[in-house]
């Protein structure tokens, strides 16, 4: 391993105790940060679109492709129940393109990218859709759209623009976005009319409540994380430019 990437990793994994408090037990949930730079055996860094066709990003394509066929249910078919159970099957597989890429070793630069785009795309959409439907109230829909709004907007500010080393999402930040992704279409269908609508509308709540106020606690937990990587960027940027002068 170069120094670095030495740097790098010591620079994030500081941070990563930082923002646990020192406390063993949070410091368990919360996976290290990883840099992106992948480089191969001849030392030659891996590009944004290099390794597009992968099966990973074909399966995330085809999750996006299904954006539409949900908004057809909800506002053309009118039928709440077979879009709740649509949206319901892509956020339940929101983790099988992971997994394909890291089992298979088909992960990839233009990959890292694509997966959280596409998901905060379906999610964003998803719940600005409902919130026309009437399906789900409207203080709790904008809670959620503020936060993802927001945390979304700095990570892809400071990625983009400030050339932040970008991380891996925290344990319990995945763990508020499934209990959201539940919730959401929870709501959707206990709004459906079906016989099944009394068992989700109160299964919305049981899922909404915490996994809204875990998304915001996750949300300022990221803060020290990307003070970190925005470090880390800097001084990958500054080593870079001291090499090439060299």
């Amino acid at each position: 391993m170069s120094p670095l990437m030495i740097m790098v990793k010591t620079v994030l994994i500081a941070s990563d105790h930082a923002a646990s408090g020192g406390a063993d037990a949070y410091a368990e949930d919360v996976s290290t940060p990883e840099t992106t730079v992948d480089e191969s055996a001849d030392g030659t860094v891996e590009g944004v679109f290099d390794r597009i066709w992968t099966v990973p990003n074909l399966f995330t394509l085809i999750r996006l492709l299904c954006l539409p066929w949900f908004l057809y249910l909800l506002f053309v078919d009118e039928n709440r129940a077979a879009a709740a159970w649509l949206l319901a099957a892509l956020g339940s597989t929101d983790w099988i393109d992971g997994y394909i890429a890291r089992r298979f070793d088909q992960g990839s630069e233009f990959g890292k990218i694509f997966d959280p785009t596409v998901d905060r795309l379906l999610f964003i959409v998803s719940v600005t859709a409902i919130i026309i439907d009437g399906s789900i109230p409207l203080w709790f829909a904008v809670a959620v759209l503020v936060r993802e709004i927001l945390v979304g907007g700095m990570i892809a500010f400071s990625t983009l623009f400030l050339h932040m080393e970008r991380f891996g999402v925290t344990w319990l930040g995945k763990c508020a976005t499934f209990l959201l992704m539940g919730a959401v279409p929870s709501f959707l269908m206990g709004n459906a009319g079906v016989w099944e609508s009394p068992f989700f509308a109160g299964l919305a709540w049981a899922l909404g409540i915490p996994g809204l106020v875990l998304s915001y606690w996750t949300g300022i937990a990221y803060i020290p994380m990307v003070r970190s990587g925005l470090a880390a960027g800097r001084a990958a940027t500054s080593t870079s430019t001291r090499t090439e002068g060299s």
